[in-house]
């Protein structure tokens, strides 16, 4: 691999990484984050368990979300990338947007629409950082190289 894939790759592995990292701490938790009670003005204990079954589902959808990116593209770098097929190339920085940045949204949504302070800045460092991966590698630039 290239040098400049090199760097894509290493940009690709880290935001793999910290998906799986999330996914596992979304679907391993017992209750809600604390921004999430921020945004509630209520403690997990304090949430009608109806709600609680609900938000629990939408946790465990979320950590599926992340560790299914984590997963894919972490293979995606391994195979296609590292083989320099332009479809991988291409896919992986498709897939980190396409999960990130209405995750992003959706966060700055809480942010702006609740008391809490969710970790927007973390979804905006992912998109930086497939944005970064994505202009080093350059799979435009040519078929194979």
């Amino acid at each position: 691999m290239s040098f400049r894939r090199k760097v894509a790759a290493a940009f690709y592995v880290i935001n793999s990484l910290v998906s799986l990292i999330l996914g596992s701490t979304y679907l391993l938790r017992g209750s809600f984050m604390p921004y999430h009670a921020d945004a509630l003005g209520q403690s997990w204990a304090e949430v009608d368990p109806a709600l609680q079954t609900l938000l629990g589902a939408l946790m465990d959808v979320a950590g599926a979300g992340w560790v299914g990116i984590g997963v894919a593209t972490l293979v995606l770098v391994a195979v296609p990338m590292r083989r320099g097929e332009r479809w991988g190339r291409l896919l992986i920085p498709a897939l980190f947007l396409i999960f990130y940045v209405p995750t992003l949204l959706a966060t700055i949504a809480v942010l702006n629409g609740t008391p809490a302070t969710p970790p927007w800045y973390g979804n905006a460092t992912a998109c930086l950082a497939t944005t970064v991966g994505v202009v080093a590698d350059a799979p435009w630039r040519s078929l194979s190289g």
